[in-house]
C-alpha cells in the first residue's frame, strides 16, 4: 500500500514526498497519509481495502466537485492499487471544532459553533437536491437506496450488535414486528434525494470559517430526514433541544429554497428517521466497542441513551410497544443526566469479572482508574472434576470458596478498600467507578467474588447504582439445571 501511494504521488507531482505523517484513523479500515512536499505543499494519501466503497467516494467525490459542492478534489487514483490522492482539508473537523469552542467560550453551546453549523445546514440541501441530479447511483455501495432492505439491514445491526451484545432483553418475534411497522412509516417520505448517509461532525471538516465535506462513500438514494437528524442526534456533539429545533428550521428555509416543501409532513417523518439514525449509530457503537473492543466507541452510548430517553417522553412517531421496553432499559442503564443536571446521575459502580487469558478488561468509560483484583492466589474451583460445569453463581462454588482460609482475609481487604473509595467518590460527587475481579477462566472465583461485592454495595449504599457484567459468560460451558441464568448487563 506504501509503494504504491508512493508511486502515485511520484507520477502526480514528479517527485518523492519529503515527509509522510500518519493521520488518525476513524473506525474504518481505511487509512491516510500527509505527504508532504519540499515547499511545505501537502496531499492526503488514502488507502481504501474496499474497492466498491472506493469507487463510490471517487464517483461521488468528481460529480459534486463538478457542481461547485465543498468535497476534497481528487488529484489521482489507482483503483486497482486502493489508492488514491485528495486535497488536504486540515485536521479540524467539526466535532473538534465545537469541543475547541466550548473550550475557549465556556458555557452553553457556543456561538461561534452555532454560526458553523448554520453554515453546514445551508449546504446539506445541495448535496441531497443538485447532488441527486449528477451522482451516478450505479456505484452506490453497498445498496444504491435507503429503502425496505436497506432500513432492516440498519435496524438488525442495531439489534444484533447492541441490543445481544449489550444484553438487553428483548422478544425477537415483537421487535421484529416492530421493525416492519416503522420501516413501513419512514418509506411513507419523498425519497428522491440524495442521502449522504453518515452526514455528522467528525466527517465535516472547518477550514477557515468554512464546512468542507467527507466520507459520502455509504450515500445512496433517500429521504432527506436522515440526514439532518444524523448531524442534530449526533451522539457527543450533545446539542441542546432548543439549539436543534432552531437549527432544524433554518435548514428547512434552505431546503426550501430547492423545492416545495410540506414543513408538518416532512416533521412527521422526520421524528422516525431520528430514531433510525439513532439505532444505526448504537449498532456500530456496539460492534466498534464490544465486539472489536474499541472503547472509545462506548463513550458515545450515554449520549445517544439520553436522545432516546427524549424521544420517548415526545412519544414515538408509530406504536413500537417492544421496541419501546428495549430503549427503556438502555435509558435505565445507559444514559447520560439530563443536561445542566449532573448531580442527578450519582454514583454508578460497575463490577466485573474476567479471565486473564483474555486479557485485562477494558475501560469502557473512559475514565481509567478503579480497580482489578486477582483472585488467582485463591484455590481454583475449576481444577476440581465436580465444578467443571458450575460458575461462581453455584452455591456448591460459594461454599468452596467461603471454606478456604484465605478468603475471609481476601474478602476483607477487598470490601474495606471499596467501601472507603465509594465513601470519598459519593462525597465528591463522581460518578463512575469501575471494579474488575480477575481469575484464570473467569468462571469461578471473579464471577463469585463479583456477585458477592455487587450485593454488599447495594445492600451498603442503596443510593449507589451497580452495574454487573461477566465478561467471560458467553465462554462458559452449559450450566447445570440447578444453576440460575439471568442475563448479565453490559454497562460502559
Amino acid at each position: 500500500m506504501h509503494d504504491a501511494l508512493l508511486r502515485l504521488y511520484r507520477e502526480t507531482r514528479g517527485e518523492r514526498p519529503a515527509a509522510v505523517v500518519s493521520l488518525a484513523g476513524d473506525g474504518s479500515q481505511r487509512t491516510y497519509h500527509r505527504l508532504i512536499a519540499g515547499d511545505g505543499s501537502t496531499l492526503v494519501g488514502a488507502f481504501g481495502p474496499d474497492s466498491d466503497e472506493n469507487r463510490a467516494f471517487l464517483s461521488f467525490s468528481r460529480a459534486f466537485r463538478s457542481i461547485g459542492l465543498p468535497v476534497p478534489e481528487i488529484h489521482a487514483a489507482d483503483e486497482g492499487a486502493g489508492v488514491w490522492l485528495e486535497e488536504d482539508l486540515g485536521e479540524t473537523s467539526l466535532f473538534d471544532f465545537l469541543e475547541q469552542a466550548r473550550v475557549r467560550e465556556g458555557g452553553g453551546f457556543p456561538a461561534s459553533a452555532i454560526a458553523v453549523y448554520r453554515r453546514v445546514l445551508e449546504v446539506l440541501p445541495r448535496f441531497q437536491v443538485e447532488g441527486d441530479a449528477v451522482v451516478d447511483y450505479s456505484v452506490a455501495h453497498p445498496h444504491s437506496a435507503f429503502d425496505h432492505r436497506s432500513i432492516l439491514w440498519d435496524l438488525n445491526y442495531f439489534k444484533y450488535h447492541f441490543l445481544k451484545l449489550a444484553h438487553i432483553p428483548f422478544h425477537e418475534a415483537r421487535l421484529e414486528r416492530d421493525f416492519e411497522t416503522l420501516t413501513e412509516f419512514l418509506l411513507e417520505a419523498p425519497r428522491e434525494f440524495f442521502l449522504y448517509r453518515d452526514f455528522q461532525s467528525r466527517n465535516v471538516m472547518v477550514r477557515g470559517d468554512d464546512p468542507w465535506f467527507i466520507d459520502y462513500q455509504g450515500g445512496r438514494r433517500g429521504a432527506p430526514q436522515y440526514d439532518v437528524a444524523s448531524l442534530l442526534y449526533d451522539a457527543k456533539a450533545d446539542l441542546p433541544d432548543e439549539l436543534r429545533e432552531e437549527l432544524l428550521d433554518w435548514y428547512l428555509d434552505a431546503l426550501e429554497q430547492h423545492v416545495a416543501l410540506d414543513r408538518d409532513a416532512f416533521r412527521v417523518h422526520y421524528r422516525g428517521y431520528v430514531l433510525v439514525r439513532i439505532m444505526q449509530a448504537m449498532g456500530a457503537y456496539g460492534y466498534r466497542g464490544f465486539f472489536e473492543r474499541k472503547s472509545r466507541f462506548l463513550q458515545s452510548v450515554p449520549y445517544a441513551a439520553a436522545n432516546i430517553r427524549r424521544l420517548l417522553e415526545e412519544g414515538l412517531p408509530v406504536e413500537l410497544p417492544e421496541l419501546r421496553r428495549s430503549f427503556e432499559r438502555i435509558v435505565a442503564d445507559w444514559a447520560a443526566p439530563p443536561r445542566g443536571d449532573e448531580s442527578a446521575a450519582g454514583l454508578t459502580v460497575r463490577v466485573q469479572s474476567f479471565s486473564y487469558r483474555r486479557g485485562y478488561p477494558e475501560d469502557l468509560e473512559g475514565h481509567g482508574g478503579g480497580f482489578v483484583f486477582d483472585c488467582r492466589a485463591l484455590p481454583n474451583p475449576g481444577r476440581l472434576e465436580e465444578f467443571g460445569l458450575a460458575t461462581g453463581r453455584t452455591e456448591a462454588v460459594a461454599r468452596f470458596l467461603e471454606s478456604e482460609p484465605g478468603f475471609p482475609p481476601f474478602w476483607d481487604s477487598v470490601r474495606s478498600l471499596v467501601d472507603a473509595q465509594i465513601d470519598v467518590y459519593r462525597e465528591r460527587r463522581f460518578t463512575s467507578l469501575a471494579i474488575a475481579f480477575g481469575c484464570t477462566g473467569g468462571q469461578h472465583r471473579s464471577v463469585y467474588l463479583a456477585e458477592k461485592l455487587a450485593r454488599h454495595i447495594e445492600s451498603r449504599c442503596p443510593d449507589v447504582r451497580v452495574r454487573l457484567v461477566h465478561r467471560e459468560e458467553p465462554h462458559w460451558p452449559s450450566p447445570r439445571p440447578e444453576e440460575p441464568t439471568a442475563a448479565a448487563t453490559w454497562m460502559p
